[in-house]
């Protein structure tokens, strides 16, 4: 409540007052939230070691958002020695009590032959529990293995189907992705003008890979007008975001540019990145 605000004023120190309290008197919840406010350094000094401790108790207790945090914390070492088989563990005990996270995280161990044999059927497994519970990153792993045919027949309209659960939650790789096949018409009829609106999705949040394509789209006038200066500032955005071929298609694009238009467009460019993409 003090967390919260529910009823009285929030009160931050109060409040780690009551969790710790509560989390003392085996309360597995409340030592699942103290073991997240150690882990971030939220009202208390970051300390993954105390984090351990606390998701320890309440992953004892059966509390499956703590078993998968504790799997975390061995998976990557933070705060315990590194111990990929803990890991799994921990994360087997949560994804079978349902929790997403833990699901997705063992289908990608399992994706990827860490730990466990390689089994891109479990995979797909793990990946679909989660991505059936709305988590993003699981419908787009679980897109991708349909495009890919990895544990299953391949589908490019099964493909979109997650794909397009992802980008509507946001996943920028997804609408990276999900634009490529309406560009390609993989799974979908070609469409241009629905590429061009999820490269920007993307782009708008800083993908370079979508960055660069949406100035293709630009450059070669596909689903809009040919437009120089705005394909040269996707270019150059793409490019200051790491793309290579971004940079090169801005000065190949430059050769057919007035100074005039490149200075409109380096301004256009500055003015997007400043803005955090929000005037592009």
């Amino acid at each position: 409540m003090y967390k919260l605000g529910t009823g009285c004023l929030q009160d931050n120190k109060l409040a780690f007052k009551w969790f710790t309290l509560a989390a003392e008197q085996g309360n597995a919840e409340a030592q699942c939230y103290l073991g997240n406010m150690y882990k971030l350094g939220v009202f208390v000094p970051q300390n993954p070691r105390t984090a351990v401790k606390w998701f320890s108790k309440a992953a004892e207790q059966e509390d499956a958002e703590a078993q998968c945090y504790l799997g975390i914390m061995y998976d990557f070492g933070h705060g315990v020695r590194q111990n990929n088989k803990t890991a799994l563990n921990w994360y087997t005990k949560a994804a079978e009590q349902g929790y997403a996270n833990a699901q997705f995280n063992l289908g990608v161990m399992h994706f990827n032959g860490n730990v466990v044999p390689q089994n891109y059927e479990s995979a797909i497994k793990w990946h679909t529990l989660a991505a059936e519970q709305g988590l993003a990153h699981a419908q787009f792993n679980l897109g991708m293995m349909y495009f890919h045919g990895q544990g299953v027949p391949q589908s490019y309209e099964v493909a979109v189907k997650w794909s397009i659960k992802a980008a509507e939650q946001g996943y920028a790789r997804a609408q990276y992705n999900l634009a490529l096949m309406y560009v390609h018409g993989d799974g979908v009829p070609q469409d241009y003008e629905a590429a061009i609106n999820w490269y920007t999705l993307a782009a708008e949040q800083g993908d370079a890979d979508a960055q660069s394509n949406l100035g293709v789209m630009y450059d070669l006038g596909r689903g809009v007008l040919t437009d120089n200066k705005r394909a040269y500032m996707w270019y150059d955005l793409a490019s200051h975001n790491g793309n290579e071929m971004g940079g090169e298609n801005k000065d190949k694009i430059a050769k057919d540019m007035t100074p005039s238009d490149i200075s409109k467009a380096q301004e256009m460019s500055s003015r997007c990145l400043k803005s955090g993409y929000t005037d592009c």
